[in-house]
């Protein structure tokens, strides 16, 4: 039985995946309705913010009676009215008899009492299938919930000896296509891409997500003095929202120099620089909930320092650059004792055509 409560978690999971990039500020969330002997007899999952949730889908495209049929669904059904109805309350309208759950919903609002209204009209509830991996799944959803900030992974590309550039700023291209494609499977995921005026004046990014039915991040510019032309091609206008992370003390008349759709937002300083927790803090109440981070050694070195990160995804390419004047993944930031490293938990560790992409959570409290 357990055998097969984790099959199906699985597919709830793959399921949920397919709304990468569609559902955030909502969880990833999938389900499957099968009867006794297992036999699956609907499916569905959140597919965009505002539509109908995994398990409402799910019910909706059954051909058949549900009553004594069973439900899997990776998270917590919820049990308040939001863009939609309760689900529990679907669920029990129409018979099903078992509920089993990957985890309770850390949404204060739902918070166990889904699952509890489920149990109380007399319904099997089993909870905790793979929880481990749901609670992976849904880790952005987990932090915003419980921490209310974005969840904030660096991702940075380097030589074997730690090099991001060579001393004259060159850096491309340091990892393969076959690495540059990850990485813009990562930007479908994340609701920003933070970078700073540096990398935009250096190499001209364009931070699209290029692979088939992507979906281009916010792309978010830590422009102290508001220094980035308007020739960049972050700037090209494609429908993508961008919005630049400026000085309290840049001028109006400044303000006034960039196209209005812009939205520039003022900042504290820390130092004559963007103070980053703070603008961390108003992207995320301006609803940015997840960030990719792909930028200098600068704002990697800030956004570490602050304890902002909460992964590191790496690709390391077999190359050594041995450049003395050489631009290090971090500047500025020192430990002089081991024991005071920042300390990360590798993930995973992926051999692609000829990099290494090394994915690292960062040691700061279980998630």
């Amino acid at each position: 039985m357990q055998k097969e409560y984790n099959k199906l978690m699985k597919r709830c999971i793959n399921l949920a995946k397919k709304g990468y990039g569609m559902v955030s500020p909502n969880p990833l969330v999938g389900a499957v309705i099968f009867d006794d002997d297992f036999r699956i007899i609907s499916e569905g999952y959140h597919e965009k913010y505002g539509q109908n949730h995994a398990e409402r889908n799910a019910i909706l495209s059954a051909k058949e009676d549900l009553k004594g049929k069973s439900i899997i669904v990776n998270l917590e059904p919820c049990s308040h009215y939001g863009k939609t109805p309760p689900c529990a309350d679907l669920i029990i309208e129409k018979g099903i008899k078992r509920v089993i759950s990957g985890m309770v919903d850390p949404n204060p609002i739902v918070a166990g009492r889904g699952l509890k209204k489920l149990k109380d009209a007399g319904i099997d509830v089993i909870e905790g299938v793979l929880e481990k991996e749901c609670r992976e799944l849904n880790k952005i959803f987990i932090k915003n919930q419980t921490e209310k900030l974005p969840y904030i992974t660096i991702k940075t590309a380097v030589t074997m000896d730690g090099k991001i550039a060579s001393g004259t700023y060159q850096s491309k291209w340091i990892t393969d296509e076959v690495s540059r494609k990850e990485v813009h499977k990562l930007r479908n995921i994340y609701d920003g891409i933070l970078t700073g005026s540096s990398t935009i004046i250096k190499d001209n990014p364009m931070l699209t997500c290029r692979i088939k039915n992507g979906r281009n991040p916010i792309r978010i510019i830590a422009d102290t003095n508001l220094s980035c032309p308007l020739t960049s091609n972050v700037f090209n206008d494609d429908g993508t929202k961008v919005i630049i992370l400026a000085g309290e003390k840049v001028s109006a008349k400044k303000i006034k120099e960039f196209p209005s759709d812009i939205q520039i937002i003022k900042c504290p300083l820390k130092d004559d620089k963007i103070d980053i927790k703070s603008a961390i803090d108003i992207l995320y109440e301006t609803g940015v909930k997840s960030i990719l981070v792909e930028a200098g050694a600068k704002i990697n070195k800030s956004i570490i320092e602050t304890n902002l990160a909460d992964e590191l995804i790496e690709f390391i390419a077999p190359k050594i650059l041995g450049d003395k004047t050489g631009v290090n993944f971090v500047e500025g930031f020192q430990r002089n004792e081991i024991s005071k490293c920042n300390n990360l938990k590798i993930l995973s560790t992926k051999l692609l055509k000829n990099d290494i992409m090394i994915i690292s959570r960062f040691k700061k409290g279980c998630r």
